[in-house]
């Protein structure tokens, strides 16, 4: 049996879209993705509205955390085999050199925790924001992305980077 294609989605915070990500690439991509998610600035706590959703989900909250990206560099690491940001923060920071040198994407989408007001409110951002990462998940496991070459796939993450909900 091959490893599992290892995907690492980034965000500035790691506290709401890629924590998000992470979860979807997990569950969608069962067995053929290992998902994980960091941040280059962690906020130290996934967001409550992250943790909400997922549980209404049906997902385990306990095992996300909010992460630095470096904890991706050192010897022992998983190797990352493609890195998505999610944010136009990380999508414009330099990015740590991961083991591997992973394939990039930028599948940018607007910040469900910068949403105020009621818990309905930020809610409804978090489940927006599932969605359009929902897509994004769906139509990379259409791929086969596990025998296609570099210069196929990065055209085939951009295009789909570029789906509904793009920031």
């Amino acid at each position: 049996m091959t490893a599992p294609f290892r995907i690492l989605v980034l965000c500035t915070g790691n506290s709401a879209r890629s924590i998000l990500g992470e979860a979807i690439l997990g569950q969608l991509g069962y067995g053929r993705i290992e998902a994980f998610s960091a941040g280059s600035k962690p906020k130290g706590a996934p967001h409550p509205g992250a943790l909400r959703l997922l549980a209404a989900k049906g997902i385990d909250t306990a095992p996300f955390r909010s992460k630095s990206w470096n904890e991706f560099t050192v010897p022992g690491a998983p190797p990352i085999d493609l890195a998505i940001t999610v944010c136009g923060n990380a999508a414009g920071e330099a990015c740590p050199v991961f083991l591997g040198a992973p394939l990039k994407a930028h599948w940018g989408l607007p910040d469900p925790a910068d949403v105020t007001g009621s818990d309905a409110a930020i809610d409804a951002a978090f489940a927006r924001t599932w969605d359009w990462l929902a897509l994004r998940a769906q139509a990379l496991l259409a791929l086969p992305f596990e025998t296609m070459d570099r210069a196929e796939l990065s055209a085939h993450l951009a295009r789909i980077g570029a789906m509904e909900g793009a920031a």
